[in-house]
């Protein structure tokens, strides 16, 4: 079973290199780290080098940001077979029910982002069904003040709701005491996937005796 994982962003697109947040993550009981980057801001980072460092896992990933679901999928394409894990920043009406139809997704970011945005019982039930994770994103509540804030707590509530009625999978960012290890189990899984063995979800080649 996957560990505690954190999902940052590193340098250029954080103020912290990925090796100075894998420290970080080390000290505080991580077991390994996701690096989100935005697609336009990729870091640079040696993912053996780091783990072997560190002692924790150091995973690829990205996020996706897009206009609309055309250039949202050419997005995807070029990244899903380099990055372990896709994610697509969502927030955008029609982003969120495109990226929920799409397997080759692994996680809606932000999906209570703007001014369109937010997850009714449609989509959290077809993410559900195609196993897209969707993020309960704690930065507003931890960053925000005053009415930003309330607000930012209301919709994490109706999107927790909307999760455990249609058990759609999910992922906590911004909150190491909560359910980090998805993070983990999403790079064990497609990591997996990536093997000789693999066919397609649920089928596997026997091992070699």
């Amino acid at each position: 079973m996957a560990g505690a994982y954190a999902a940052v962003h590193a340098h250029p697109e954080g103020e912290s290199t990925a090796a100075r947040l894998a420290l970080t993550a080390a000290e505080y009981g991580y077991d390994g780290l996701a690096i989100r980057n935005h697609g336009n801001h990729p870091a640079e980072y040696d993912c053996e080098e780091i783990a072997d460092t560190y002692g924790i896992d150091v995973v690829t990933g990205v996020e996706v940001r897009a206009e609309d679901p055309g250039q949202a999928t050419g997005f995807v394409g070029s990244h899903r077979d380099r990055a372990t894990i896709v994610a697509v920043h969502g927030g955008n009406r029609r982003i969120n029910e495109w990226a929920v139809t799409q397997p080759a997704i692994d996680v809606l970011a932000h999906p209570t982002a703007g001014d369109d945005g937010g997850v009714d019982d449609v989509l959290a039930r077809t993410a559900a069904d195609n196993g897209v994770r969707l993020e309960l994103s704690l930065a507003p509540v931890l960053r925000a003040e005053g009415g930003t804030r309330v607000q930012a707590i209301r919709e994490l509530g109706r999107l927790w709701t909307l999760i455990e009625t249609y058990e759609t999978p999910y992922v906590v960012s911004a909150d190491p005491a909560s359910h980090l290890a998805e993070w983990g189990r999403l790079a064990e899984r497609n990591r997996g996937r990536r093997s000789e063995r693999f066919v397609e979800p649920g089928v596997w080649r026997p091992e070699e005796s």
